[in-house]
């Protein structure tokens, strides 16, 4: 509620902005506290990829005992330090606020105070509009067409940035040998399933909530891709665009820019080219004695 508090101040306790940029500003904190979370699932992701060699050939020496493979593969897992579950760690620890902040929301547009919402919060809250929406309404229970389109469009962005997140994972930071196996298959899993998953539920989403899981995916894609660009997984398309980048930088830092190192190497060619055509420059020109005036050799003939 500290966030309502200053910009009801603004924008008045009431407004849809107030509430929705409260919303916003929430996310945004949760999120922030949630990145060594999102470390160690980096981290986790990264050594699951680097393991799947091993997992095929546990796969195919212990394929026919499935409880001796599952023993293997988890000491594979505490030796390389991997936890198959890290993955889902930000999401588990989002869903008790995001449990809550549907309450909230819920009750408030039924007229009833919950928690920390007192009376006048549950009025403002009730009321606030965005885009002429009512922030407390779903999809399917609303009949407003304002509270379906933005709802609506909530839903596509949320469903959008969830399916452009997983696919950038999966063709920019998995090596080629991790790409087959039990692991690509659960990654293919995901890239189709959570999509449908949030564009099913989010439709039964109040607004409020829809900006709250919108803006954490975008976060999430957001972060992702900083991490792909700047430590990706050895092996990966990322990071071999990472280590041409490095590369371009060095010889920048070395000497001339790229252009012109490019550029000064194609003329010491050309000049070497010519040094074996037998292409030399010309000899100088012997410079002619100048004509004396006669009045010159009469000075010089005194002088002598």
């Amino acid at each position: 509620m500290g966030f309502h508090r200053v910009l009801g101040a603004v924008f008045g306790d009431a407004s849809g902005a107030s509430w929705a940029l409260s919303i916003i500003g929430l996310t945004v904190v949760i999120r922030a506290a949630l990145i060594p979370l999102f470390v160690k699932q980096i981290k986790s992701s990264r050594n699951m990829q680097l393991v799947q060699p091993k997992v095929k050939e546990l796969q195919k020496k212990y394929g026919h005992d499935r409880e001796r493979l599952a023993q293997e593969t988890m000491t594979l897992y505490r030796e390389t330090g991997t936890n198959p579950f890290a993955s889902c760690l930000p999401l588990i620890v989002q869903m008790p606020i995001f449990l809550a902040l549907f309450r909230l929301i819920d009750h408030a547009s039924k007229g009833e105070t919950r928690g920390i919402l007192t009376q006048e919060n549950v009025e403002n809250l009730s009321a606030a509009r965005l885009f002429g929406a009512r922030i407390a309404d779903t999809f399917t229970g609303a009949e407003d067409v304002n509270v379906r389109i933005l709802a609506g469009v909530l839903v596509v962005v949320m469903t959008a940035t969830t399916f452009l997140t997983q696919r950038q994972l999966m063709s920019k930071n998995m090596p080629a040998d991790a790409m087959t196996g039990q692991y690509a298959q659960q990654q293919k899993l995901l890239l189709y399933v959570l999509p449908l998953v949030f564009a099913v539920g989010g439709i039964a989403f109040p607004i409020g909530v829809l900006l709250y899981w919108t803006t954490s995916n975008a976060w999430t894609m957001c972060q992702q891709f900083y991490v792909i660009r700047n430590n990706p997984a050895p092996n990966t398309e990322a990071f071999r665009a990472k280590e041409k980048r490095d590369e371009e930088k060095r010889r920048r830092k070395g000497g001339a820019p790229l252009a012109e190192a490019e550029t000064g190497s194609t003329a010491t060619l050309t000049d070497g080219a010519d040094e074996e055509r037998g292409t030399a420059a010309p000899p100088p020109q012997r410079q002619q004695p100048r004509k004396q005036t006669r009045n010159q050799r009469k000075k010089g003939g005194g002088k002598g």
